[in-house]
């Protein structure tokens, strides 16, 4: 089984925000799967689906940004899902709109929803998909940035960039984490 984690903010101020792009790819699986309405299940919405062949649970953790790792951990240990077969997918400021970066683990880069799972599963050797948002323009505080809303110009672009980061997930969900790097890391086409 695959568990596909979005991060965002939950509650109508937070919807359409930065922050929340992780909970825009799940909408978007979601509605691409025709996976039922979800259940109220470890501290989030979860939904069972099937990608690419592979049964699979979407999950948006209900709990805030910074405090998503309980809510993945919960998941990971009731259905005792390997961390190879977890992948968390958020946003990062430091990557530029339109651009995906996948990775096998690593480092929260500065991304506090990501710091908390990493923290809270006790390994940062899990799958990640971080979703550009950036750049920071000058003078603005990183933190009213995430939860801005994008701007009518970037709306059309971050739709796209959604669009592909579906088709990674089904990726990673049926070849792996690498096929999926080298597909999709870096500016779409």
């Amino acid at each position: 089984m695959k568990l596909v984690v979005g991060l965002g903010n939950p509650g109508q101020k937070y919807e359409g925000t930065r922050h929340n792009v992780g909970f825009d790819l799940i909408d978007r699986l979601v509605q691409e799967t025709g996976a039922l309405a979800p259940r109220s299940k470890f501290d989030g919405e979860v939904w069972e689906c099937v990608l690419e062949g592979e049964k699979s649970l979407l999950l948006k953790p209900q709990t805030f940004m910074n405090r998503s790792g309980g809510s993945v951990r919960k998941a990971v240990d009731f259905y005792q899902i390997p961390a190879t077969e977890l992948l968390v997918v958020c946003d990062d400021f430091n990557i530029p709109l339109g651009q995906l970066r996948l990775r096998t683990g690593g480092s929260d880069g500065g991304q506090n929803g990501l710091a908390d799972v990493i923290r809270t599963m006790g390994t940062q050797e899990f799958p990640r998909l971080r979703v550009g948002i950036g750049p920071v323009p000058d003078r603005w505080n990183p933190a009213d940035f995430v939860l801005g809303k994008f701007s009518a110009a970037e709306r059309s672009e971050v739709a796209l960039q959604v669009a592909r980061c579906a088709d990674a997930v089904r990726m990673w969900a049926s070849q792996g984490t690498l096929p999926a790097m080298n597909r999709f890391n870096g500016k779409g086409n």
